[in-house]
């Protein structure tokens, strides 16, 4: 082949198990309704029209199993049509509001076309499951999904419970069977967590790939001979591991002289939720009348100041295109420089980012990324577009390595997940984890009740390990949510445990708990145990 080395870009697109049908309103489910309206649909739109014009592109992206529930789930998407037809009924009072404003007007228009259009696709063109959406491009073999822990429990915090890490890896890619067809080629390990041995059993799932951050491929063991510009097959299990490109990550993540701050760009900051008379936007807030982002913002950022001049979607275009050329000519120079460097060994860089970035914080995100893939096509004699697992497919001979302890988090290791903010919900993480285990493999042969309240008590346990509820507290945002997640899984499980226990399963509650946590409907409990040990 002509092509002298290889990008893999990857979107990592999660979000936290919010569901509450005992609420009619609750906050943090617009987490989710949020994502939908402005990541995406954009990217299924994006992906719609690559494949339309014969693009040839790839593009991987994880879907994780607590993402991939949600927008699954019959309520939520319900909830979602309610969220969207409301903001089509605001966006058409804006209209309304702005009639003689030249500047907020015509933005005013856009979001409502806008509006209707994400309703069209979600409603009508993929009845509202977003899901079969992506998974019909992977079907055209364009897009690469890959899974994630059940969910996102950061594994390196869990590791001295062997059966509990396997359950994370087990139970993500059971749902990825049932969900695309296929088993998982690949995983993104919850915030690129990673400690020697999980690779084992990545390798027992039928896994080929995964992905650390920069140094988890520069401190290996032996020293990388290509540094982070190739995979390292682990020693034990043969599984494959890319790492992050540190330059083309810096050009989009940098709040300094990344992209998104672009002068031209749409300022995330300023929303009509915030700024009109609140008798105006009171029935689109919160109920209880506190103010919350619309999502029909019409500012630029205009720089380090605040006063924020109006927003220009046709000169934010404009821009975006300017980035997307300076991108991808960075990537030509850059493989170029690495093909000199290696010889034979064809390189690739990989550029992983948070799907989220793309449209809900960086709004031009996904017209950048259109181009940034429609003109990277254009360059394939100097590097291909690929995704990991084609990649090896092509370059099948790779060091043998083991890549070293580390995570994408500040500092690198594992203390953005263990700190004082948050340390004291280990002791109770831990202790759960050990009853569950022990449930396991003293309960091998349930009754029918005995066995619901058995696999109810998996699914607690692993809702309260996610990652994203010490995360939450370590950031300092809706902290009390947080912890009130974290007591409430653990509280249902010990009483599940103490239940079956006693042989006291109260079976009211278990179906209304079922209801309530309902991921993972084809769970079995006894993924907690080893297999071949009584």
């Amino acid at each position: 082949m002509s092509h002298l080395g290889y990008h893999a870009m990857v979107l990592h697109a999660h979000l936290p198990y919010v569901r509450h049908p005992e609420y009619d309103f609750f906050l943090e489910e617009h987490w989710l309704y949020e994502a939908i309206t402005e990541t995406y649909v954009p990217l299924l739109v994006m992906l719609e029209e690559l494949v339309r014009d014969e693009v040839d592109f790839r593009l991987t992206m994880t879907m994780t199993p607590s993402l991939v529930s949600m927008l699954q789930d019959e309520l939520l998407q319900n909830r979602y049509l309610i969220y969207i037809q409301r903001l089509i009924e605001l966006a058409e009072k804006e209209v309304v509001r702005t009639d003689k404003d030249p500047d907020f007007n015509p933005l005013a228009r856009y979001y409502l076309q806008r509006f209707k259009a994400t309703l069209a696709l979600f409603d009508d063109r993929y009845h509202c499951n977003l899901v079969e959406g992506f998974r019909q491009f992977q079907d055209y073999g364009v897009l690469e999904i890959v899974t994630c822990c059940a969910t996102h429990g950061f594994l390196p915090l869990f590791q001295t419970y062997p059966e509990a890490v396997r359950a994370q890896i087990q139970v993500a890619a059971q749902h990825y069977r049932t969900t695309f067809g296929r088993g998982p080629r690949g995983i993104w390990l919850a915030e690129c967590g990673f400690y020697p041995g999980v690779d084992s059993y990545l390798a027992e799932a039928g896994i080929n790939f995964f992905f650390t951050d920069t140094h988890g491929i520069l401190n290996a063991t032996p020293r990388p001979r290509y540094g982070a510009y190739a995979p390292l097959f682990c020693p034990d299990s043969g599984v494959a591991t890319f790492c992050r490109d540190r330059e083309s990550s810096e050009q989009v993540w940098s709040s300094e002289q990344g992209y998104p701050g672009d002068f031209w760009f749409r300022e995330y900051y300023r929303d009509i939720g915030y700024d009109l008379d609140f008798d105006y936007i009171k029935d689109y807030v919160q109920p209880d009348g506190t103010r919350k982002n619309t999502g029909i913002k019409y500012h630029r950022v205009t720089g380090k100041t605040d006063k924020k001049k109006p927003y220009d979607i046709a000169m934010a275009q404009q821009r975006a295109d300017v980035h997307a050329t300076h991108f991808v000519r960075c990537r030509a120079e850059q493989i170029m420089r690495l093909a000199q460097m290696f010889g034979d060994k064809r390189p690739i860089v990989l550029s992983p980012y948070d799907a989220e970035l793309y449209g809900h914080w960086w709004f031009e995100g996904p017209d950048w990324l259109n181009l940034v893939l429609r003109k990277a096509a254009l360059n394939q004699d100097v590097y291909k577009l690929t995704t990991p697992y084609e990649y090896l497919l092509e370059n099948p001979t790779n060091q043998l390595a083991e890549p070293s302890p580390s995570s994408w988090g500040a500092n690198g290791y594992n203390n953005f997940w263990l700190n004082p903010t948050n340390d004291k919900i280990y002791r109770h993480l831990h202790k759960a984890t050990e009853r569950m285990i022990e449930l396991a493999y003293r309960f091998g042969n349930p009754y029918p009740l005995q066995h619901k309240a058995l696999n109810q008590a998996a699914r607690e346990l692993l809702l309260a390990q996610s990652s994203d509820w010490p995360f939450i507290m370590k950031t300092g945002t809706m902290v009390e949510y947080a912890v009130k997640r974290v007591k409430t899984h653990l509280h249902r499980f010990n009483q599940l445990y103490q239940a079956i226990y006693s042989d006291e399963i109260d079976g009211e509650w278990l179906t209304k708990i079922e209801y309530l946590d309902n991921i993972f409907p084809e769970v079995d409990y006894r993924v907690y145990t080893m297999p071949g040990r009584a």
